[in-house]
């Protein structure tokens, strides 16, 4: 028996490793390739960074537009996120739970078929059209689901009216009451749902692919247009500055998120 046991643990640890390997593997020598002075002759042609330089220097506005996409787009999410949470929260009845189904309607519906409703909608008005909150707009309508969903499990999970009526009672008001109480005790959903609007902004593709404009190109469009139009090597560039962006953000965010859950627990 203990050696049937160590058998599957071999097996499932060695499948486990053969999955990882798949998926991370493609992506490692992508980003060699962005270091590499020819991609064609190989790791022996050398490495540079003249490819990223060149990506930097050309594609600067596209990555700073998506990170400013990003950054927005968490701040119109915490601000219609959190009060809508709150609400179907304390209202938990038929209607409630029918706009909470509805919320996720963008999530279900593809993102072309919602850019292509923002346009047909909203694309008669120039200005806006071509500005960037158009895009943040898509946005917003596409991750607003994930943080009111994150914020919604934490409060379910809490008690809300015992510490409202225990707040009420000191004298505190309702603003006192959301802000010291309600929040502090949601900030491991509130940071969750931080955690996949921002990664989920910078890295949304098909919706902005219809709603951008020549001057509003994000990263992942960019990204796409240096494969298909440039060296494989700038492209590969791109992917490299994309992950130099990301990684740290969500190692930063996760570190938040697992703070606020030992926070919590104590």
């Amino acid at each position: 028996m203990r050696m049937r046991r160590s058998i599957w643990f071999w097996l499932q640890l060695g499948f486990t490793l053969a999955v990882c390997a798949f998926l991370i593997v493609p992506i490692v020598l992508s980003m060699l390739a962005g270091i590499t002075q020819n991609y064609f002759i190989g790791l022996s042609s050398g490495f540079t960074l003249k490819w990223v330089i060149k990506v930097w220097t050309d594609y600067q506005a596209p990555v700073l537009l998506s990170i400013q996409l990003a950054v927005a787009c968490l701040a119109c999410n915490l601000l219609l996120g959190i009060p809508a949470a709150y609400v179907l929260a304390k209202r938990q009845n038929a209607f409630t739970r029918a706009i909470e189904e509805l919320l996720v309607m963008p999530v279900a519906v593809p993102g072309i078929a919602t850019a292509l409703a923002l346009i047909v909608t909203y694309g008669s008005l120039g200005g806006f059209r071509t500005h960037w909150t158009f895009i943040l707009a898509g946005h917003v309508l596409f991750t607003l689901p994930f943080m009111v969903r994150s914020v919604l499990a934490v409060m379910m999970s809490i008690d809300l009216t015992t510490l409202e009526e225990g707040a009420r009672s000191l004298g505190a008001n309702f603003i006192q009451r959301f802000f010291g109480v309600i929040l502090p005790n949601c900030r491991a959903g509130i940071i969750a749902g931080a955690l996949m609007v921002v990664t989920l902004s910078l890295g949304e593709f098909n919706m902005t692919l219809l709603l951008h404009t020549p001057l509003t190109q994000t990263l992942p469009v960019g990204l796409a247009d240096t494969y298909a139009s440039l060296r494989l090597e700038v492209g590969s560039a791109y992917t490299l500055v994309f992950f130099v962006i990301i990684i740290p953000l969500l190692v930063a965010m996760q570190w938040a998120s697992n703070a606020a859950s030992r926070a919590r627990s104590l």
